[in-house]
């Protein structure tokens, strides 16, 4: 979904095949290549991002481990959804993708996969997405996963993506929805906790994917995609960045009333080292100095896979709760 992972691309025939489906060259096309091209489909390093969000919400849920049943069958049924939304964007950007460097191996560009059946692969996943998590986990989850596939299909790529460099920010709730799902598979509700771990993500696409952005620039210029680094200045592009981030990590400070003293001080420390990168990039494009995006953009992974692994050790160790000290 909105959750971005840079794959990086690797010399070996087996490797490529892996990552795009494409046969290597003069090569036939077997059982690995094709299962490599619908794979590449879903795009599951965006999806490694998505659960490494949904397993700390059921355990912040609960305020203890889930069920390991309960956990795989959200996150399969999640995967399913998440990749449901990958495959039809891929489908729905082919042309973009075409005329992008960063996105010129994927599977429609090549060949590997024909539009039709890119098709029927994203809405089978769609349906069979539903289908798992409303038989194994609660109506209400498969719901919620039916209702982010249509959002970041109809709401992000097709009206926002192309017509406006704000298509990340609000584009980006479809990507901020796996912790609310993850929430609601273990309560069957959706409680004021799981929108504060969806603002976490709300705010932290905006840094995460304007880096990405300012990296691959040209690209988005030259596939029409008014993304905030192709229509504004890198000032104003770091400024928005640094401004994001402060905000995200004062958005994680109002979770520590339902958590303990562990994941208030992983959030502080996690979050002033974030922002030292934040400033650091901001200070450098106001020096005119030669500036690494895609270090904070990795850091910015990083930083979000601190913080919510810090809820889940939180939650899973039954430390007191600040609220209730």
């Amino acid at each position: 979904m909105s959750l971005v992972n840079a794959a990086h691309g690797r010399s070996d025939s087996a490797s490529a095949v892996h990552a795009t489906g494409e046969r290597p060259e003069g090569g036939k096309r077997t059982l690995r290549s094709v299962f490599g091209a619908y794979a590449a489909l879903a795009k599951p390093r965006v999806i490694e991002l998505l659960l490494v969000t949904t397993i700390p919400a059921m355990f912040l849920a609960g305020r203890q481990i889930p069920s390991p049943w309960l956990v795989l069958a959200t996150l399969v049924g999640g995967t399913m959804a998440a990749g449901s939304a990958n495959a039809l964007n891929c489908v729905i950007d082919a042309d973009i993708d075409k005329v992008m460097n960063r996105t010129k191996r994927r599977p429609l560009v090549k060949d590997s996969v024909s539009r039709r059946n890119a098709l029927i692969f994203g809405l089978t996943l769609g349906v069979l997405s539903f289908v798992v998590l409303y038989l194994t986990v609660n109506p209400l989850s498969a719901i919620l996963a039916i209702v982010t596939i249509l959002f970041y299909i109809f709401v992000y790529t097709l009206v926002l993506k192309r017509r406006t460099s704000q298509n990340v920010v609000w584009g980006g709730a479809a990507g901020c929805m796996p912790v609310v799902i993850g929430w609601a598979a273990v309560s069957g509700t959706v409680q004021w906790p799981a929108f504060v771990m969806f603002g976490v993500i709300f705010f932290w696409t905006p840094p995460h994917t304007w880096a990405l952005g300012m990296k691959y620039r040209d690209d988005y210029e030259r596939a029409g995609v008014p993304m905030l680094p192709v229509v504004a200045t890198a000032e104003h592009v770091a400024r928005q960045i640094v401004i994001y981030s402060w905000v995200m990590v004062a958005w994680t400070m109002l979770l520590i009333p339902v958590t303990s003293w562990l994941y208030a001080s992983f959030a502080l420390v996690a979050g002033g080292w974030f922002l030292f990168y934040a400033h650091s990039l901001q200070a450098a494009v106001r020096r005119g100095e030669e500036t690494k995006p895609m270090a904070l953009f990795h850091r910015s992974n990083t930083y979000l896979m601190v913080v919510f692994v810090a809820l889940a050790v939180d939650s899973a160790v039954g430390l007191p709760v600040i609220a209730h000290l």
